[in-house]
């Protein structure tokens, strides 16, 4: 589908859970582009009351989650950017009330914090997608990115494709579930950690080095979330340096001892995480997961999409 006029009079919010826009001109251009693109706009992000390294106070950054999940001309709320805040405001966060506005939610990274809790309270689904920074603000938007959100936010079904070589074949169903690992492991144990049993778990990271997946993997793996899922997809993890005294420990060293020691499949090759070309995924939705030599398909149904709540 083309993005030229992909909104058709959808109202999107923006709000800031998490850091502020890096630059305030890029911002008016990214919203300036949507606005183009056939969407309604509604800011309730204020560049003027960021507060250290979040876009607002906690309470402020509460106010703009709750007002944007308030306006009945709204049908979805996307996060500003990711960085780090959600995490001070879970506690605050009526999720219940969330579930019940009826928005599509739409974020990654720390946003992943977000996604757990509203599954953990009400069981209902979000999307793991873009953000108005760095999305929509780029010199070159990418199209692959924008393409993923809107044809997954219509429905019915969404489908993406993963290439890499090496996966293991694996034709399974299960909640789709998961983001980033740093936010996700550091749920752990909290009463935002949603138990999903016979899921599809998928994983993304950046700046992490091998070492750091690797002993992340271990912990959900010890506290006994992974035994309990269909199979583990890799997203990017990138950002990382290798040091000399790393003597040959790198990704795939991490991957083939990983993969000896889960009791499920894991797959690397999703166009998820902290990069341009990026999917969207619906965060609870049920999915059918495909591999082969070539790669694998993953298909979610089942989900919320606009004007189908």
């Amino acid at each position: 589908m083309s993005t030229s006029k992909a909104g058709k009079g959808v109202g999107i919010a923006i709000a800031a859970p998490g850091g502020y826009a890096l630059d305030e001109a890029l911002l008016a251009r990214g919203i300036a582009r949507m606005e183009a693109q056939g969407f309604v706009v509604h800011n309730y992000y204020e560049p003027e009351l960021k507060f250290q390294r979040f876009g607002g106070t906690d309470q402020a950054r509460l106010a703009q989650l709750n007002a944007a999940a308030a306006d009945p001309e709204v049908q979805v709320v996307m996060a500003l950017r990711g960085s780090y805040g959600i995490s001070r405001i879970l506690p605050q966060i009526d999720f219940r009330a969330m579930a019940d506005s009826g928005k599509l939610f739409v974020g990654y990274s720390d946003f992943t914090a977000f996604h757990m809790g509203l599954m953990q309270a009400t069981g209902a689904i979000s999307f793991a997608g873009p953000m108005i920074c760095d999305d929509f603000i780029r010199d070159e938007p990418v199209d692959y990115t924008l393409k993923q959100l809107w044809n997954c936010l219509r429905g019915p079904a969404h489908s993406v494709r993963g290439s890499a070589a090496g996966n293991p074949a694996v034709d399974v169903s299960g909640k789709l579930w998961g983001g980033n690992l740093a936010m996700l492991v550091h749920l752990l144990g909290t009463p935002y950690f949603a138990q999903v049993q016979d899921g599809i778990l998928f994983v993304e990271d950046i700046n992490e080095h091998p070492y750091r997946i690797e002993r992340m993997l271990l912990q959900l793996l010890h506290a006994g979330v992974l035994d309990k899922q269909k199979a583990l997809v890799l997203g990017d993890v990138s950002g990382y340096k290798l040091a000399a005294f790393d003597n040959g420990y790198d990704f795939d060293a991490m991957l083939a001892y990983m993969r000896s020691r889960l009791p499920i499949p894991v797959l690397t090759g999703l166009p998820f995480g902290h990069i341009k070309q990026r999917c969207t995924l619906p965060f609870g939705a049920q999915a059918h997961l495909v591999s082969d030599a070539e790669g694998f398909d993953l298909t979610a149904s089942g989900y919320p999409t606009l004007g189908h709540g």
